[in-house]
């Protein structure tokens, strides 16, 4: 039973290997060789979706606030606990800033 176990991690570490490498044929990569050179391919632009708001990222920057009662987001509150000195948000030490307010 033991002989089996082992004989079957290597054949999966064997194939895991050697599909990594690219030596065995791959499903989802496609047949370039297939495709006629002679024929094309018109395609219509694909319509661009109005319906969802792009939100532009976000910019904080260190201006000495250090407690949670001063950060308007909970975003604005991780910026400062990580990237701004003497910061007294992360009381039990976890990353996680202002844990305890119920704003956020």
């Amino acid at each position: 039973m033991r002989k089996l176990i082992i004989a079957a991690l290597i054949a999966v570490a064997g194939w895991s290997y050697y599909q990594n490498r690219g030596i065995l044929p791959s499903a989802t990569i496609p047949d370039t060789h297939a495709i006629s050179t002679h024929r094309t391919v018109s395609r219509e632009p694909s319509p661009v979706s109005t319906s969802k708001s792009v939100k532009p990222a976000q910019t904080f920057t260190c201006d000495g606030r250090q407690h949670c009662s001063q950060m308007r987001s909970r975003a604005e509150a991780e910026y400062f606990n990580r990237y701004c000195p003497n910061t007294k948000m992360d009381g039990d030490r976890d990353g996680i800033p202002c844990e305890n307010d119920t704003r956020f």
